[in-house]
């Protein structure tokens, strides 16, 4: 059998816990549930946090690279040469790269990952009916104008009311799936395929055609178990742009509705993905294609008082994480702590493939196949200002906010909402010391101290 095809759909701001069939009852996912039948999902898939409020930059620069946190250069606002890409190892080793939607990581990094393209996205947020997407420069310099958009720049409330009205403008994530499709349909050659469809929703502004809206009413969408009205203290992230899409404090019926948004956008989503799944199956490429869903980063939307993506709560640092096609088991879940710069060398080993010596990641195949373990803890960090470790049993953050030091212990078995900050019960004492001790372990393994951002963090604190 010819090596497999690859077909990647990233989504943005996606939380690992917005899929019905991986236990959300609350939003409509028909499409990704197909694929989890299909394949194996790993719940507890994590991007290590970030090292700029556009948490995105860095995720993405680590999924493409394969490398860690503190390996990326300018928080992955560009991409040295010297640094292996996945599309550019693909493209090295025989497949066409095809590459559409969202690319936050410089034009350059682009060009070298994609050997075509369409609908291009260079920002990092737009109008989803409105998107400023360039067409596919073989040159890669992408130094004129994107083409026109006619529509007219629309409220939220204009959008989904009206949407059957709009006489120009396409939806990103219409646009987007259109673009794929119009690659399979014609793609020529018998070369292998990577196709990377890089969604902009469900990051907000949140809008979308109003049928998918009306399929949710607010008064029927629970509040999370750890919604709050604010945070319990200062985290440093109170005035960031994702923070102040909502009022403070926190209102119920205001949060409500920003789920429903939030939900109807990913159902939407979902079957612009449902499009491109069926195209792949008319085409005779499913069973020799390799598909794999993830999400940049998670969201808050009122978990904790917070709404964005720039704290090490489970709401915002886990993923959608979702691997489908040959030698992939069916309808399987692992619990392996996994995270998206694992990617690379994944699909490297299922390929048969030379992993780049730049490549940081630890291969998932093992724990795909075999259910075996990759790694006991996860380290995570937020910018200057938040750093944590989380393994099988606890999770521990440390905030360091102008001078002013607070600590959280949450034990994640009995509190998986991580309500319950145990870091001062002097029965946690052990428990918190352990933890404190192996943070500043992986600090050192991660090479955060000598970061410029972990300088700042670590100098205050008396580790």
């Amino acid at each position: 059998m010819p090596r497999p095809n690859v077909l990647f759909f990233f989504t943005d701001d996606q939380r690992y816990d917005t899929l019905a069939s991986l236990g959300n009852p609350d939003v409509l996912t028909p499409n990704m549930d197909r694929l989890v039948a299909r394949g194996t999902a790993f719940t507890h898939a994590h991007i290590p946090g970030g090292t700029s409020g556009a948490i995105c930059m860095p995720s993405r620069a680590m999924l493409h690279t394969g490398r860690s946190l503190f390996h990326l250069e300018g928080a992955g606002q560009r991409i040295p040469g010297e640094h292996a890409m996945l599309g550019e190892h693909l493209r090295a080793n025989g497949y066409q790269t095809f590459g559409s939607g969202k690319w936050h990581n410089g034009r350059d990094s682009f060009a070298r990952s994609f050997s075509a393209g369409a609908e291009i996205f260079f920002g990092g947020m737009t109008d989803h009916w409105n998107v400023p997407a360039y067409d596919y420069d073989p040159e890669g310099r992408y130094d004129g104008q994107c083409p026109q958009v006619l529509a007219p720049t629309r409220s939220k409330e204009e959008t989904y009311r009206d949407c059957d009205h709009i006489a120009a403008g396409t939806h990103s994530s219409e646009l987007i799936a259109d673009a794929g499709l119009q690659f399979l349909a014609e793609r020529e050659g018998d070369a292998p395929f990577f196709m990377y469809l890089s969604f902009l929703a469900p990051h907000d502004p949140r809008t979308m055609p109003r049928q998918y809206r009306d399929l949710y009413c607010e008064a029927e969408v629970p509040l999370p178990a750890n919604f709050m009205a604010q945070h319990p203290f200062d985290a440093g992230v109170h005035q960031i742009r994702d923070e102040v899409l909502a009022d403070y404090p926190r209102k119920p019926a205001q949060t409500r509705e920003h789920l429903v948004d939030y939900y109807a956008m990913i159902t939407h989503l979902d079957a612009q993905i449902g499009r491109v799944l069926d195209a792949l199956e008319a085409g005779g490429l499913a069973d020799n294609t390799i598909v794999i869903l993830a999400g940049d980063n998670g969201l808050a939307v009122g978990r904790h008082g917070l709404f964005g993506k720039q704290n090490l709560y489970d709401h915002s640092v886990r993923v959608p994480l979702v691997w489908a096609g040959p030698v992939v088991p069916q309808n399987a879940r692992r619990e392996a702590f996994a995270y998206l710069f694992d990617i690379f060398p994944t699909l490297c080993e299922l390929l048969d493939l030379d992993v780049p010596e730049s490549v940081d990641g630890q291969s998932l195949v093992g724990a795909m196949q075999r259910d075996e373990p990759v790694r006991d803890e996860l380290y995570l960090a937020y910018e200057r200002l938040h750093r944590g470790l989380r393994d099988r049993h606890h999770k521990l953050i440390e905030y360091q906010i102008a001078g002013h030091r607070h600590t959280q212990l949450f034990d994640l078995e009995t509190d998986p909402h991580e309500l319950r900050d145990l870091s001062a019960d002097p029965d946690c004492a052990a428990v918190l010391a352990d933890m404190q001790m192996r943070l500043a372990q992986q600090r050192d393994a991660w090479g955060d101290c000598g970061s410029e951002w972990g300088e700042i963090f670590w100098r205050e604190m008396e580790y």
